[in-house]
């Protein structure tokens, strides 16, 4: 894609101009550094109900700090929100945001219910809106990759298809522990395995088994395990959790091979992908150069709002996309032991 066409008057580059929605963690380490790094991007506000947290992160990426959510979606000088808000949040200033008329970029899940997402994609679109769901992942390169030696038919006719992402114990204080803002692994992760399946194995995919393990302290599931598969019998395994090791990856096994990637999920900037293909002749280590899914996807939201265009459905992008994929995690939730 080229970006030419992003100018208007004498030369002048077109820009979005974008507002902070709460002052996430998440905000502050990976997206608004690529936001800054950004030439179609300008940040102009930072919202937080904390005003110190709001003037930290103006002080540091730019733009006015604005004294609570609704201040910054009143502004005229806001075409676009990015919203990392807890997930149980969403919902209610993904709305406000479509009915201000701004584009909204939301944090993974969009929201915390099927039902809930399909009404705001319809909200969205009945407004001419961008709204995208941050599963960053997506947008790195090694996962086009790896998509290219399947259909290249490097390991044969697919067949089966792992995927895992569990991470260690949170502090018991952590927003993910919270019910009530939407916490658990099947929000907070299982979404990044089941999203990497879509990706691979396309439409289709139904869940026929899963198990929760659920937390009495917490409040919450703290991990568990599903079973999909797409109509033509290729099956998915996922496994997720957040009182784990590490573990961020998927295999997709095929008729004469696998191929294997590890730190699939959130790979740093500078991180150098390797794909490994396994086959009875051997191993082959197909490294690749470094990408930035954070830069990707704010690139991605910034050309759609100066476009016009919605991402296409069928990459993992699109706004169909992201209704299906809520489906599957309330399938999960629904068939959960």
């Amino acid at each position: 894609m080229t970006y030419d066409g992003h100018e208007h008057g004498h030369g002048q580059q077109r820009r979005v101009r974008l507002g902070l929605l709460g002052c996430a963690d998440i905000a502050w380490r990976r997206t608004l550094p690529a936001a800054a790094a950004e030439p179609l991007v300008e940040l102009v506000a930072v919202a937080s109900r904390d005003q110190d947290k709001a003037r930290r992160f103006a002080e540091r990426f730019a733009g006015a700090p604005v004294d609570g959510y609704r201040a910054l979606l009143a502004r005229d000088d806001v075409d676009a929100v990015y919203i990392p808000l807890p997930a149980g949040l969403h919902a209610r200033w993904i709305e406000a945001a479509l009915r201000a008329g701004k584009h909204v970029l939301a944090e993974k899940p969009l929201t915390t219910d099927a039902a809930t997402t399909q009404r705001l994609v319809e909200l969205a679109r009945s407004r001419g809106l961008l709204l995208m769901e941050n599963f960053m992942f997506t947008y790195h390169a090694q996962h086009e990759a790896v998509r290219k030696l399947v259909a290249d038919g490097e390991i044969g006719e697919l067949r089966a298809f792992f995927s895992a992402f569990t991470i260690p114990e949170l502090p018991a204080d952590d927003i993910r522990h919270q019910p009530l803002l939407g916490g658990g692994a099947l929000l907070d992760v299982a979404g990044y395995p089941v999203r990497a399946a879509e990706l691979f194995l396309g439409d289709g995919l139904e869940v026929v088994g899963a198990v929760l393990r659920h937390s009495p302290e917490r409040g919450v599931d703290l991990g568990g395990a599903a079973l999909l598969r797409t109509a033509s019998g290729v099956s998915a395994q996922i496994t997720f959790g957040m009182a784990n090791s590490y573990r961020s990856s998927y295999e997709l096994w095929g008729s004469t091979g696998r191929i294997g990637v590890h730190r699939a999920f959130t790979p740093p900037a500078d991180h150098q992908p390797v794909i490994r293909i396994e086959r009875d002749t051997g191993t082959q280590d197909i490294t690749l150069p470094a990408d930035d899914q954070f830069a990707r996807v704010v690139r991605a939201f910034a050309c759609g709002v100066l476009d016009g265009k919605v991402p296409p459905d069928g990459t993992g992008h699109g706004t169909d996309d992201i209704v299906k994929h809520a489906r599957l995690i309330d399938d999960i939730r629904r068939l959960a032991t």
